[in-house]
């Protein structure tokens, strides 16, 4: 099996010691955390998941957090190798300019750019940003919007006259190197289809093994159509601890922490959820009781019951959530973007525990070792 790639989570709507709310489809003022999200405590997590061994960390993209261009561009300066899967909307930016922000991003931070591209699922909050296309258009809009950006950052001089953008004589007066990659996300048929054509690699949110599976399965049925190869990868909560007992314990702690009218509220708002993905979210937690919310072994969907988008979590010992990335990247997934609550104290549990157990396995490496000397090659020390 091939190595696994680890990414980390920027809290920028806030952290605390208990679930922030937010997420696909929060509206402004439903997110907020004991510790703000500063630069300073964001470049904490920044650092720490650098040293640890994360390969980069998502930041999201709403109305409910600080914007994540500006947020992880600062984050650059405090950091070295740290890469930045920055999302981004489509709808808000043109392709010509967008395409030549990543250029640039890419020169300044030496090519520590990475983007992921969020078409938006809710259309009242993409109406607050003066996008007033439904669901399937914006997703036909997204398939337009990467197609110029690619011909861009391939040197080509574009035109395109679409059912949604246009451009005419588009070109970068220099060009992004590395080629930033392109991380996409969405369960509609629509969606699959944007991936398939698109994106880099595909990400879905923590469902149970088999629907994830199904989802692999159907991406690379739709890519294979087209030419092309996708990479997979999923976005997952985690609560690693030295034993099953302990991790259980704060997963219970955490929903203990929740108040019954908060979930009602977040539950009542996310029904009205226009995203696929987010239905599907909704419905690895239908009861709310605390008894069923295992919806496979090690993995949690208590998260969900106050947050929007990736609402589920692996919970266990180290071995047993090493277990589960396991399984998962036997189905076909080669990257998890994880985060934790709070997000610095997890990052330590995740990466001191976790990672050294996959990487006995032969299954990850830490990005800044050097690389193994090849059998047969003698090394020299300089004096």
């Amino acid at each position: 099996m091939s190595a696994l790639t680890f990414h980390w989570f920027l809290p920028t709507t806030g952290d605390s010691r208990h679930v922030v709310g937010g997420g696909h489809g929060s509206l402004p003022g439903t997110a907020s955390g004991d510790r703000p999200a500063s630069v300073e405590y964001l470049g904490q997590i920044a650092r720490t998941a650098e040293q640890l061994g994360f390969e980069g960390a998502l930041t999201p993209t709403g109305a409910w957090c600080e914007d994540a261009w500006l947020t992880t561009a600062m984050l650059t300066q405090v950091t070295e190798r740290l890469k930045f899967l920055v999302a981004f909307r489509p709808g808000q930016i043109s392709p010509t300019l967008s395409a030549q922000m990543a250029a640039t991003y890419q020169r300044q931070s030496h090519g520590r750019l990475l983007l992921n591209v969020v078409t938006g699922g809710e259309s009242a909050e993409q109406r607050a940003y003066g996008d007033f296309l439904d669901k399937d258009q914006r997703y036909a809009r997204t398939g337009e919007f990467l197609d110029i950006v690619r011909r861009l950052w391939d040197g080509q001089t574009v035109d395109h006259h679409g059912e949604h953008l246009r451009v005419e004589g588009a070109r970068l007066n220099r060009l992004p190197d590395p080629v930033p990659q392109v991380y996409f996300g969405g369960s509609s048929p629509a969606a699959l289809d944007v991936a398939a054509r698109h994106t880099d690699t595909y990400l879905t949110w923590g469902e149970p093994p088999q629907a994830v599976a199904e989802k692999i399965a159907e991406v690379r049925r739709r890519a294979e159509l087209v030419g092309r190869t996708v990479r997979f990868g999923i976005r997952l909560h985690v609560i690693a601890r030295d034993t099953s007992e302990q991790a259980w314990a704060e997963a219970e702690r955490l929903l203990q922490g929740m108040d019954p009218e908060r979930i009602a509220a977040v539950q009542r708002g996310l029904a009205t959820s226009e995203s696929e993905g987010q239905k599907r979210m909704r419905a690895l937690h239908a009861s709310g009781t605390s008894s069923d919310l295992e919806i496979y072994p090690n993995l949690w969907a208590g998260v969900g019951l106050v947050r929007g988008g990736a609402g589920t979590a692996l919970v266990g010992s180290h071995a047993e959530v090493a277990d589960r990335i396991e399984e998962y990247h036997r189905l076909g997934l080669d990257e998890f973007v994880l985060s934790g609550v709070p997000h610095l104290e997890e990052a330590y549990w995740f990466g001191e525990g976790v990672l050294p157990l996959l990487e006995r396995r032969g299954l990850w490496r830490h990005p800044a070792a050097p690389a193994p000397v090849e059998p047969g090659t003698v090394a020299f020390a300089g004096v």
